[in-house]
């Protein structure tokens, strides 16, 4: 068992809390959030409940204030100004929400509220009077004292029928293992009203029954709520899917001890729970699916005008055989116009050894797929716009999302191939990424035209004489859209990498970073094999490691652990996740 790193973007935190608390306090709040939305939140009642309300001239006890401070779990740090914590200077309170960028400021005369202002945090300086004042809690899973003490009772009834129900079938491992981590926990709730994983008892903090569906995001909106699920016919089949892959890995660690069976019901809501619950719902796709379709009930909008007058490509149909030396010489005519290329395989590997063989021809070309994390795959879209290649090859990713004016052509390889990747849908979405560019064009390599083909062929076809015919009838003259290049967070990575790279390292660390890296890839197949004895001897081996480096290495992000990590090609098929069982034998670093 890997204990999940419940460490969070420290923006991202504030950012969920703070749409929380909009949402509880006003009514015009727009919210952006994946899919993850439909997982247990907490309960707007009790998040409200424990809110503390301030207004000049209120009478209130210092010390009883503080104490309903921490119990919304704010912590008291009188020297260091941080988000979620607070300080006390004689009758002066500083808290800092931990949804908020500034802190706030109280003072006391005795037991009265004399004043209340917004401070900056960091130089204490006063920004603005307030006449009344909210403090939300500083975290999602909060309740009053009285409801953990009886949340405590019902999670100690479970583990006691748990334990006698493991040892019964001969597991004293899982059962002691089982003891020692839900007693833990439940002496942390005591005393602190918070523990690690506190979601996995949700079920008896917030007095639901067995089965019931939890708490989530939409429970904190008004009840006439909007909701646009954006990306429609891939958003669905993720909510439908999500319940039982959480389900599957929930009884997994049931089975072997590291869970309560009540953890089962900190899940993602089923997909008949979030149909009833979701309200007015608008669903934008350009592809969208049959229970999209039915679900609006003839209430379709099709907006197939472009304010920028664009008009869906041209889509030419090309022999599958030569496909390779045509892709070569079209992609060196678009370089030479200073345009993009976006070419699509049906393999991982078949992208990288396409990658390679143009580049060994002289044509700059990067891959982009799965095994390239978020931030790296930004980094590669970024360096095509900036034109220091012309062409990406993928497979799946080039598709919703991706908006790249200066791509003029979209290249299918075997577009005849029938499957998920070549289906309708597919294709028709692959097609529109380059309807940002006044010269767009589109080829299929295909040796026959299969029934996925030829609907994406006909439903683009009929989308372009609609706009050919609008532009006609209006005057309009096609643009190619203007965007600028932004820079966000792949920025700072960049130049933390230069930081580490110009530093430079001692051979010691260097080669002890590698060898952390093997461990952790053995640990994760361990996990994954269920041997947990092994992966948990390996992890207190990998935290020794850290220990000795005295360096804060963080969950496979160098740049906060100050290494330059050696890349290493990622394995393909069944290894790829972290080994196969033959293939766990760590060699010792070389010195």
């Amino acid at each position: 068992y890997i204990e999940k790193d419940s460490s969070i973007n420290d923006d991202i935190d504030r950012l969920r809390l703070a749409a929380t608390s909009a949402l509880v306090s006003r009514r015009d709040v727009i919210v952006v959030a994946s899919v993850s939305c439909i997982y247990g939140l907490g309960s707007p009642k009790d998040y409200l409940e424990m809110m503390v309300t301030l207004r000049p001239g209120d009478t209130v006890d210092r010390d009883e204030l503080l104490l309903r401070l921490i119990d919304i779990q704010y912590d008291r740090n009188d020297f260091e100004p941080t988000r979620g914590k607070f300080r006390v200077r004689g009758d002066v309170v500083e808290v800092w929400p931990a949804y908020e960028e500034f802190a706030y400021r109280i003072e006391l005369w005795g037991d009265e509220v004399e004043r209340l202002s917004i401070i900056n945090p960091l130089s204490g300086e006063e920004a603005k009077r307030l006449e009344e004042m909210y403090v939300y809690p500083a975290k999602h899973f909060v309740l009053p004292q009285e409801r953990i003490a009886h949340a405590v009772e019902e999670i100690e009834a479970e583990l006691a029928e748990r334990l006698d129900q493991l040892r019964q079938e001969g597991k004293l491992l899982e059962a002691q293992r089982l003891s020692a981590r839900t007693r833990y926990d439940m002496e942390l709730l005591r005393e602190t009203g918070f523990c690690p994983g506190i979601e996995n008892y949700s079920r008896a903090l917030a007095g639901r029954k067995k089965g019931e569906p939890p708490d989530t995001l939409f429970a904190f909106f008004p009840k006439d709520f909007l909701i646009f699920i954006d990306e429609s016919h891939v958003t669905i089949p993720q909510v439908r899917g999500m319940h039982a892959g959480d389900k599957s890995r929930k009884t997994t660690l049931v089975e072997h001890g590291f869970r309560l069976p009540m953890a089962l019901d900190n899940r993602p809501l089923q997909f008949d729970e979030f149909e009833k619950i979701r309200g007015q719902a608008v669903f934008v796709s350009a592809t969208p699916n049959d229970w999209e379709l039915e679900q609006a009930g003839g209430e379709v909008v099709q907006q197939v005008i472009r304010p920028t007058g664009l008009v869906d490509p041209l889509v030419h149909v090309l022999p599958a055989r030569g496909q390779v030396p045509h892709l070569k010489e079209e992609i060196r005519k678009r370089a030479e116009l200073n345009e993009r290329v976006l070419v699509t395989t049906l393999t991982k590997r078949l992208a990288e050894d396409l990658t390679n063989y143009l580049v060994e021809d002289g044509i700059r070309c990067k891959w982009l797929h799965s095994e390239l994390d978020a931030i790296e795959r930004v980094e590669v879209i970024r360096e095509l716009r900036e034109q220091k290649f012309d062409a990406i090859i993928g497979v799946n990713l080039l598709r919703e999302g991706i908006d790249i004016p200066e791509v003029s052509l979209v290249a299918i390889l075997d577009a005849d191939k029938e499957g998920f990747l070549r289906s309708a849908t597919s294709l028709i979405q692959t097609i529109g990424r380059s309807a940002r560019n006044v010269n767009a064009e589109v080829i299929l390599y295909a040796d026959k035209v299969t029934d996925s083909m030829q609907h994406a062929l006909d439903e683009t076809s009929r989308r372009r004489e609609l706009q050919l015919a609008y532009n006609a009838e209006h005057g309009i003259t096609p643009e190619t859209i203007k965007k600028a290049i932004r820079r966000g967070i792949e920025e700072e990575i960049a130049a933390q990498r230069v930081v580490t790279e110009s530093a430079g390292l001692s051979e010691t660390q260097y080669i002890t970073q590698e060898f952390l890296n093997e461990l952790e890839s053995e640990m994760l197949a361990a996990a994954q094999n269920l041997e947990f004895e092994r992966a948990a001897q390996l992890r207190d081996r990998i935290l020794e490691l850290k220990k000795q480096l005295g360096q804060a290495v963080a969950n496979g992000d160098p740049s906060q652990a100050g290494f330059t990590l050696a890349q290493k090609k990622p394995k393909r098929g069944r290894g790829r996740r972290g080994g196969s069982s033959s293939d766990r034998r760590v060699p010792k670093p070389e010195r």
